[in-house]
């Protein structure tokens, strides 16, 4: 049997609950009126040096994650949100072609008490999970938005506490992204899609970066 492709596995989800799909698509529509994302790097651009803890407290930068070949960076709501689960499952079958062709994974998330790990647990072995405490990497890089009031309760009402989640009640959440950075720092590649139901896929992630390392 043929394993779903990510896109497949995605449009599943966005089927899976009407009640959610209207809710998800007034809160994509808001987001686009708002132009979230295009203050994101893009291709060409230089890649802000990050400098972030991983879930064991090490603080790791860009410049040490690209010493040995191009970064790829995902930014990734949490091990709450089905999409997420689903695109870094993507990525564990993916890392290994990823590190033949020299690239590695870094996970960004903005997830308090050990749920960081939680996501690079899903990814797998050869992953980096950094904590974007408070997200204060996810705004500078023009990525957070306000969730609003509305979908916070229903969240709430669905067991999913925000501000247990993060440590706050800004009501935030990350534009998911995913960017391919060379070793100068420069972006080769960037995937940023208000909407969160939509992911880069990881296969084609890898053939952008092994375009580099030939």
């Amino acid at each position: 049997m043929t394993t779903p492709s990510l896109s497949e596995r995605l449009d599943y989800l966005r089927g899976a609950s009407p009640k959610w799909r209207e809710r998800y698509d007034e809160l994509v529509a808001r987001l686009r009126a708002l132009e979230v994302g295009t203050r994101a790097p893009r291709v060409g651009d230089r890649f802000p040096e990050i400098v972030l803890p991983d879930h064991r407290g090490r603080y790791r930068t860009l410049t040490s994650l690209l010493a040995d070949g191009p970064l790829v960076v995902s930014f990734n709501r949490g091990s709450w949100c089905p999409y997420c689960v689903s695109e870094l499952e993507s990525w564990r079958a993916a890392l290994p072609g990823l590190g033949q062709v020299g690239g590695k994974l870094a996970i960004v998330t903005a997830e308090l008490g050990g749920r960081s790990q939680a996501l690079g647990d899903i990814a797998g072995p050869g992953s980096v999970t950094l904590c974007d405490v408070d997200y204060g990497v996810t705004l500078e890089l023009g990525l957070a938005f306000h969730v609003g009031s509305t979908l916070v309760a229903a969240y709430r009402e669905f067991g999913i506490d925000l501000n247990e989640l993060y440590g706050g009640a800004a009501g935030l959440l990350p534009v998911p992204a995913t960017f391919v950075v060379r070793t100068d720092g420069l972006v080769e590649y960037a995937f940023v899609e208000p909407d969160f139901r939509l992911r880069a896929e990881p296969e084609d992630v890898v053939r952008i970066v092994a375009s580099l390392t030939r």
